[in-house]
């Protein structure tokens, strides 16, 4: 797509917020990544929800320690995975 930004979220505490900050990001057809650098989200509604959005919008999710639905990254190779990246917003 044309025009088509890709976006990182860094996300180390607010998880809720910033998962939900990540799924409105979406609405700009821009690929969002969403990697987590703190603890995994709380099994709340919110969290659930806002997850499973996030997959149905293909969004990739990532994390640098183990985490349900988020695919494993190692923490040292962080600087040159967010190279590929237009925009990185930390959270």
């Amino acid at each position: 797509m044309p025009g088509q930004k890709n976006i990182a979220v860094l996300v180390k505490d607010r998880t809720e917020e910033a998962l939900r900050m990540a799924l409105g990001l979406t609405l700009y057809d821009d690929r969002i990544d969403v990697y987590l650098t703190g603890p995994a989200p709380a099994p709340t509604e919110m969290n659930l929800m806002n997850l499973e959005m996030l997959k149905a919008m293909k969004a990739g999710l990532y994390s640098i320690c183990e985490a349900e639905d988020f695919k494993r990254v190692n923490e040292n190779e962080m600087p040159q995975i967010l190279l590929k990246y237009d925009v990185v917003i930390t959270y």
